[in-house]
């Protein structure tokens, strides 16, 4: 499998990379700056990829993250122009998204950063994320997977090595917690790449 990591120097991409090189998958990254990763890399931003630099691959992973006041216009803008970009494509495209937009009710009518309890600095990070869900389910003719941590995602928590699958509602573990470390939902979004088991859907994943 040819995997390409895009924001492989951030926080989830390095450990993205680090579990896809663990398992000798032939994985490259896009980055907009080179020399960083010690594996092969398209030195390119995010908007000046091309259907050409994705086609050759298996499955793209996007670990693109923005912050600040315009993180909605990016989230929604870059999401538009991979559809472009993966638009008829065979290779898949695997988004590394968030944890506000999973629905707290069987319905799907309310999602987790609309509840009264969600904190309020994380809420705009959420609502982009949210709209970058939004937008990629409405993709056409994209092989797209959209990955959800759990609520308390811990860039420096524990590798435990495995993890727990859950679909789009909010789920906690039998202690009443929602957490899973970058290390190990690093290894769940590289299990997805391998294995595809959930095509143009968003899932989530958790520690028990």
């Amino acid at each position: 499998m040819k995997l390409a990591i895009i924001g492989a120097t951030g926080k989830v991409g390095k450990l993205v990379v680090k579990e896809a090189k663990e398992r000798n998958i032939d994985v490259s990254a896009v980055v907009r700056q080179g020399g960083k990763t010690g594996i092969p890399e398209i030195v390119k931003d995010v908007y000046a990829l091309t259907k050409e630099d994705v086609a050759s691959f298996d499955v793209v992973i996007s670990a693109l993250g923005f912050v600040g006041a315009d993180a909605a216009y990016e989230f929604e803008k870059s999401t538009q122009h991979l559809i472009q970009i993966f638009s008829g494509l065979e290779t898949r495209l695997i988004i590394v998204g968030g944890a506000g937009s999973l629905y707290v009710d069987p319905a799907h009518q309310l999602q987790l950063k609309d509840t009264p309890d969600f904190p309020e600095v994380y809420k705009p990070f959420a609502e982009s994320q949210a709209v970058q869900l939004d937008t990629i389910r409405n993709a056409k003719n994209v092989h797209w997977t959209y990955l959800s941590p759990a609520a308390d995602f811990q860039a420096d928590g524990k590798r435990v090595g495995s993890y727990q699958v859950a679909g789009e509602e909010f789920t906690v573990n039998q202690a009443g917690q929602s957490f899973i470390s970058y290390a190990d939902y690093a290894i769940a979004i590289v299990e997805e790449a391998i294995a595809g088991k959930h095509k143009n859907a968003r899932f989530s994943v958790y520690q028990a």
